[in-house]
């Protein structure tokens, strides 16, 4: 009975699926070829706090970048690929502070927050009506009544359980508040595009100071996820880990653009007159591409970007993320990279807020673990990172999940940093997360019950759409 059930609701499922595919717009991710590297472009530029370098000073910097750490075509390959495919520069003379969940970053972003004097913008995909976010309302509207202009976009389905009364209070104070994709089709000004969300997480500072990464405003971050610093969530939930950066430097300004152009591109109202991008300076010897993707465009550039780089690794790939559906791509640049004999680690949650999603992932578990990729669980916390780190020199932190959603139906934003410095940072906090894990051991997997193996194609139906 029982079986027979379950295959009822999978049926059901796979039907629901046909339709949505027939009636909405169904779209592929690229497939990465030679062409898009465009090899007979000029070398890689770098751009400075003063505009783009010279041929020669850009080369120099990335030979020092790349001398003295481990074998890889980052430098070589990749880097070409980047360049051409994301349009927007490599920053020379930031400084990259890497943050460990929320407490930390709250308390980054509160001071930066109120020290700001010329304009705060901010953009995120939830915004709770609790502690930590009145916390923020209360931030704001204090810095809004110093005269320090608040721009805020907040995506309307990850902010459709806060009430209207929170974004009301905003208003009256003065700080622009525009619904990103609104729900209700009478107030979308661009058309309604229920299934294209605003994922991002950016605050940007007076044009100077920006954050990135996969923190939302939310009280479920309001402890840390390490042992000295956990304390049990309302209702006794688990703490909620993730990361997130702040940068420095000539990389805020292009972080500012993308900024800019989802404001204008949503028909916002006229943004006040305020100096959004004051004069660069330089603040340190950190290496910074941000790169935004939206589904306005032909393709994901943080997934295009993404795969080159898997295919450049020599030595290591090591991946934390949140939610894993990979696409066909993905999934086979990770088992290459296993095959020439990289070493291929994939750090996800052991549970999650997102039950299909899970369950999706899951179900490329033994492909995966067949090909020699390794595969670990985080315990005692809610996994939400997204970063990677590959041959210990090309590092990305940002808001993009390994999945289709990020990749087709997403704006997401990420920053890539490069060079062994940074790279260590990044090796040492996953190596952190790495003590607080499981290893998911094959013969084992595949002794998995049969209910999970039907949840896990249940999940797989839906890979799409999640």
């Amino acid at each position: 009975m029982h079986a027979r059930r379950r295959a009822a609701t999978i049926a059901a499922a796979a039907v629901l699926l046909m339709v949505l595919a027939l009636f909405g717009a169904y779209r592929s991710l690229p497939t990465l070829v030679p062409d898009m590297a465009r090899p007979a472009a000029p070398p890689v530029q770098l751009d400075d706090a003063h505009g783009p370098l010279s041929a020669e000073r850009s080369k120099a910097i990335l030979e020092h970048l790349a001398a003295g750490g481990v074998a890889t075509d980052i430098f070589a390959l990749h880097l070409a690929v980047e360049e051409a495919i994301t349009g927007s520069p490599l920053t020379t003379g930031n400084k990259v502070e890497l943050l460990q969940d929320g407490p930390q970053t709250y308390q980054a972003m509160i001071k930066a927050i109120g020290a700001a004097r010329d304009h705060i913008n901010m953009e995120t995909y939830i915004l709770d009506d609790d502690a930590v976010g009145q916390r923020f309302a209360e931030t704001l509207i204090a810095r809004q009544r110093e005269g320090v202009q608040v721009n805020l976009i907040r995506d309307s389905v990850g902010t459709l359980g806060t009430p209207g009364e929170f974004f009301t209070r905003l208003t009256d104070a003065g700080i622009n508040v525009l619904e990103f994709n609104p729900v209700n089709p009478l107030t979308a000004k661009t058309g309604w595009q229920m299934n294209q969300r605003d994922h991002r997480k950016l605050l940007i500072v007076d044009g100077r100071i920006a954050f990135l990464g996969g923190i939302n405003i939310s009280s479920v971050y309001s402890g840390g996820s390490f042992k000295r610093h956990s304390k049990v969530r309302p209702g006794g939930t688990s703490p909620w880990r993730d990361t997130d950066l702040r940068l420095e430097g000539p990389v805020v300004a292009e972080l500012q653009k993308l900024f800019v152009d989802t404001w204008e591109k949503q028909q916002g109202p006229p943004l006040a007159t305020r100096l959004y991008f004051p004069p660069v300076e330089r603040m340190g010897n950190e290496v910074v591409r941000a790169i935004g993707s939206s589904p306005e465009d032909p393709y994901s550039l943080i997934y295009v970007t993404l795969i080159s780089a898997l295919r450049s690794a020599q030595s290591e790939i090591w991946l934390t993320n949140a939610y894993f559906v990979p696409d066909p791509q993905l999934l086979a640049a990770l088992k290459e990279a296993v095959a020439r004999g990289v070493d291929v680690r994939l750090l996800l949650p052991g549970h999650t807020d997102s039950w299909l999603v899970f369950q999706a992932g899951r179900a490329y578990y033994s492909e995966l673990l067949e090909a020699g990729v390794k595969l670990y669980q985080r315990r005692d916390a809610l996994l939400h990172v997204k970063t990677a780190v590959i041959d210990g020199v090309w590092s990305t932190v940002g808001s993009t999940n390994l999945d289709w959603r990020s990749f087709l139906h997403n704006h997401e934003v990420n920053a890539v940093v490069l060079g062994s410095e940074f790279g260590d940072r990044m090796r040492a906090a996953f190596l952190a997360d790495l003590a607080k894990s499981d290893a998911i051991a094959l013969e084992k997997w595949r002794r998995r019950p049969l209910d999970d193996r039907a949840r896990e194609l249940l999940g797989r139906l839906w890979e799409y759409w999640l």
